[in-house]
């Protein structure tokens, strides 16, 4: 059975973005609830092909429809790869698909996601702190908060929740998972009201949530993965576009289409050209419209940025 999945975020500018040939082949690294997949086979011909990754299994049901079966069913330009696409490169070598006309990264959390309880992504919802995008691995967000320490949680919520008084916060979660393990999200809503600024519960919160989950999923690491290997699997004339949705994963696809260095340090040749391996096409950054915003508020914090392989 599905999972029921909002409309893709910035649909239209990312199909425009990825200047998709019939005959291409093309890869969706997050294929989700398969909206971004779908448009991409819509526009592509017979011998066109398409390749999605996913390491979530809610989102592995909505592939059902698309994927070759047994029976002989299904889009047979159309290949699942059930894995994180840190793993990319190895798979499209094994798949013989490389290299690729496009690549297209809808980074981030599903609504789905967001939307069921028992994922634990969600501060509306109560259910186990899970947080966990592939259930393959071991640690989810309660087991996280048991094991580490004062120090490396106060990094963690500075670092990957930009958590105001991050030092404060984390010594609160340590003296309240001691006093009674955390093991829910409203539990671990509640182990924080001493230290929730009043007025800014919902803003503090997602912070708090967000460095959590990208801790247990380690996305950053990921994607910066990614990006170092999109230059290997991406053709010359190719397309690179990726939807973040927090000033991390933006900050780090900016530096790597403009400076190929994650760091945002510009490399030079012996004659002070600048080389990188891509050419963003707009140094701005591609925001929905206020008409898509009121369709799927998810789509609010979203930012697409493309660029071409050189």
């Amino acid at each position: 059975m599905a999972h029921e999945y909002h409309d893709p975020v910035l649909s239209q500018a990312c199909l425009e973005g990825l200047k998709i040939r019939p005959d291409g082949v093309y890869v969706d690294v997050t294929f989700g609830g398969g909206g971004h997949s779908k448009a991409i086979l819509a526009r592509l011909g017979p011998k066109g092909r398409l390749i999605a990754f996913d390491r979530d299994r809610d989102a592995w049901l909505n592939a059902a429809s698309l994927a070759p079966s047994e029976g002989g069913k299904g889009d047979e330009r159309f290949t699942l790869v059930k894995t994180d696409f840190r793993w990319l490169k190895n798979h499209l070598r094994y798949l013989g698909a490389l290299p690729v006309d496009g690549l297209l990264a809808d980074l981030g959390v599903s609504s789905h996601q967001f939307d069921t309880g028992g994922r634990g992504f969600s501060i509306r919802y109560d259910g186990p702190l899970d947080m966990r995008m592939d259930h393959r691995t071991k640690r989810n967000a309660a087991r996280l908060l048991r094991e580490v320490d004062e120090v490396a949680l106060t990094d963690l919520l500075r670092k990957y929740g930009e958590v105001d008084g991050a030092p404060r916060v984390a010594r609160q979660l340590v003296k309240a998972n001691a006093e009674s393990s955390i093991g829910t999200t409203f539990q671990l809503v509640e182990a924080l009201k001493p230290v929730t600024p009043r007025g800014k519960e919902s803003s503090f919160l997602a912070q708090v949530f967000q460095a959590l989950r990208i801790a247990v999923n380690d996305e950053l690491g990921a994607l910066e993965t990614l990006l170092k290997q999109s230059a290997d699997v991406i053709a010359p004339g190719g397309r690179l576009v990726i939807i973040s949705y927090h000033s991390l994963e933006d900050r780090l696809v900016k530096n790597w289409m403009r400076s190929g260095d994650l760091g945002g340090v510009e490399n030079k040749d012996l004659y002070g050209n600048r080389t990188r391996p891509f050419d963003p096409t707009s140094s701005k950054a591609i925001q929905p419209s206020p008409e898509e915003i009121s369709r799927n508020p998810r789509a609010r914090s979203a930012r697409a940025r493309i660029a071409t392989r050189t």
